[in-house]
This record gives structure tokens, C-alpha cells and sequence, in this order.
């Protein structure tokens, strides 16, 4: 009496199998053909072919190594200035004879640089990363461009706070020369994050964007040394202080409106292939300025005992550490009600908000 149940149920599973069979044959069979068109061709156009493959193979895995393996990476890197154990301003003469105080911001700088394009591949002007993916760049995808976002993030520390170092504080007021060293770092920072050795606008070769990096290091190096000898300056005024916190407010300010912008565009949750890059680029903001904020509480150490900044600074370092503890293995951006997927831009848009307010409120404190 189940002959006929079983006969078909038997036939709709043959049926479904020929389907997969024959789904299966035609996404192979480009590769069967190309696999066939291969074994008539000579040896020598063989033997081309595969060092062709074999290249391209290999140039992707190097790729994929280098944007998922991240060197020197620590959240808690500021550990290795020992800064509390710096006793003599920037500039300012030491116990030793002919020695001055050295710039922990310039120090941080020149180390952040180093982990950027020394410990670390320059992700955003590797020639596959400009390719993309079947010609779509790689933000565009969920694929590999983490890092590189993060870089991104670091560099536009870097940026900021280079200006800050040649227009304020690498000069006293504003009538003074500009320092050379810190000019030359400025320009380097500003190249182009996606130059490689080729450009095709305009055409031609150019210097590849990681060379002009380490060029900056060089330069904020010699600037250090120089200030080590007590031939170059640092000026650490309350009014360039306020400054410097009111160009890092404004952009934190900035990245929280970038975020804002995605999270209303957007509510994919974990299809979101916008999401990551603008999750990590923010993340490297934080982790530079965690730094490179660090170093600023000692290279204005008598601003701040003066001021009484003290709490007030400790509770902001406090949260920069704290947003540098979400690291979700996926990036997602839901719905801000969501309980499946939740908003990961909204987590990171938080603490830049946080840390933006505390430095609103020491800039209040440093204008009175």
C-alpha cells in the first residue's frame, strides 16, 4: 500500500539530485573547458600559464596574510613610553648639561608611523587592494579592507596632530620660523594613502605613499634629537593646548557624524558591507588619540597641575581605553532597537561623543 509513496518520493529526490548535478556541471564546466583547452597547448605556453597562476595565487594569499595579520597591534601601547617616568618639559633644560626635555607627542607620532608601514604592510596602496575586487573596491565588499580602514583612521591622527606641531606647538607664537623637520613630516603625511610606484593620473611612475610615511618618521626622529640638544622648540602654553583639544574635538566630532550617516542609510545589521570600514577607520582615530592624548599629558604637565586637569584628563583616557575594548569579530549596523543585530556604529559613535564632551569641558576649564 506505500509502493506508490515511495515511488515518489523516490522520484522527487532523483529529481533534485539531477538538478544539483546538473547546477554543479555548469559552474564547473568553464573550468573543465579551460582545463581541456590547457592539456592541447604546447609546454611552453603551459609552463607560462601556470607561473602566471601560480603568481597570481600566490600575490592574494600575501594579501589576505597581510591584511588579517595585524603586528604590534596592543590597545594598551602607551605602556611602553613610560610617560608618568618623564620629569623635564619638552625643550626645557635637564639635570644633564646641554640636555633638554624631548616631545612625548613627537615620540608617539614617530611610533605610530613605525607601526603603521614598518610593522605592518601599508594596506590602502598595495596594488591589490587598489584593484579591488573584480574591479569594486574593497570598502564596497565584507572582504579585507579592516585593515586598511584602520590605518586610515591612524593616519588621520597623524595628520591633525602634525599640523598642530608645525603651525603651534613646534614655534613660539606665531611670528617664529617654522620648523624645518616639522614641516617636511607635514608634507609627507599629507601624500596621497593610495599612491604606489605606478599612477595613471597622471601617468607615470611616483613614490609610493609608505616611503613618504617613513620619510615623516625620519623627520619627527631628527626634530626629537634635536630638542634632545636643546636646538629646537616646544611650546607647551595653556592657549596651544586649548587648541590642539579643540582641533581633536572637531574631529572626533566629525567621525560621529560619519557614523550617524551610515547608521540612517543603512540598518543591514551584519550585510552591511559599509559598516566594518567605518567601524575600524573610527577605532584607529581612538587608538591614535589615545596616544597621542597621552603623550599631551606629559608634554603639558605644568599646564595641567596648574589648571588642575587632572581628573578630568584621567576620566578621558579612561574612555578612549574603554571604546578600545569593542572588538566585535563582526561589524554590524542594525537598528538601534535591535536585539538579534545589534549597532555596532552606535557603540563606537558613543564613546566618541564621550570623549568629544570631556574635551569640550577641559577646553572650558583651559579658557577661564
Amino acid at each position: 500500500m506505500f509502493d506508490g509513496i515511495i515511488g515518489f518520493f523516490s522520484r522527487v529526490f532523483e529529481a533534485i539530485g539531477r538538478g544539483i548535478g546538473r547546477f554543479i556541471a555548469a559552474l564547473l564546466y568553464p573550468f573543465v573547458a579551460i582545463g581541456n583547452w590547457y592539456q592541447k597547448r604546447g609546454w611552453i605556453l603551459r609552463a607560462t600559464l601556470a607561473v602566471i597562476v601560480v603568481a597570481w595565487l600566490g600575490s592574494y594569499l600575501y594579501f589576505l596574510w597581510n591584511t588579517q595579520r595585524w603586528t604590534g597591534f596592543d590597545p594598551d601601547y602607551i605602556a611602553e613610553y613610560s610617560l608618568s617616568g618623564r620629569t623635564v618639559e619638552p625643550g626645557a633644560a635637564g639635570a644633564e648639561a646641554g640636555r633638554c626635555g624631548t616631545s612625548a607627542i613627537v615620540e608617539v607620532e614617530a611610533s605610530l608611523i613605525n607601526f603603521n608601514v614598518n610593522e605592518n604592510v601599508w594596506i590602502p596602496a598595495t596594488l591589490l587592494y587598489k584593484l579591488g575586487f573584480f574591479g569594486m573596491d574593497w570598502k564596497y565588499t565584507p572582504y579585507f579592507d579592516n585593515k586598511a580602514a584602520f590605518q586610515l583612521g591612524v593616519n588621520q591622527v597623524l595628520r591633525r596632530t602634525s599640523i598642530e606641531l608645525v603651525d603651534r606647538l613646534g614655534r613660539v607664537r606665531g611670528t617664529s620660523q617654522i620648523d624645518q623637520n616639522l614641516q617636511d613630516a607635514r608634507g609627507d603625511l599629507a601624500y596621497d594613502e593610495h599612491a604606489w610606484y605606478w599612477s595613471m593620473s597622471p601617468f607615470g611612475p611616483q613614490i609610493p605613499a609608505w616611503s613618504k610615511y617613513r620619510s615623516a618618521r625620519e623627520n619627527f626622529l631628527k626634530f626629537n634629537d634635536r630638542l634632545s640638544r636643546c636646538e629646537a622648540t616646544f611650546d607647551a602654553r595653556a592657549d596651544n593646548l586649548l587648541e590642539f583639544l579643540d582641533r581633536v574635538a572637531s574631529d572626533i566630532g566629525s567621525t560621529s557624524d560619519i557614523l550617524r550617516a551610515r547608521m540612517e542609510t543603512s540598518n543591514a545589521g551584519w550585510f552591511d558591507p559599509r559598516a566594518d570600514d567605518r567601524f575600524w577607520f573610527a577605532y584607529g582615530q581612538l587608538y591614535a588619540y589615545y596616544g597621542i592624548l597621552s603623550a599631551a599629558r606629559q608634554d603639558f604637565n605644568v599646564v595641567f597641575s596648574d589648571r588642575g586637569l587632572g581628573q578630568l584628563w584621567a576620566r578621558t583616557t579612561e574612555q578612549l581605553r574603554a571604546a578600545l575594548n569593542v572588538q566585535p569579530m563582526i561589524i554590524s549596523n542594525g537598528g538601534e532597537s535591535s536585539w538579534i543585530m545589534p549597532s555596532h556604529l552606535a557603540i563606537m559613535g558613543f564613546y566618541l561623543l564621550r570623549v568629544r564632551s570631556n574635551l569640550v569641558e577641559i577646553r572650558d576649564v583651559l579658557k577661564r
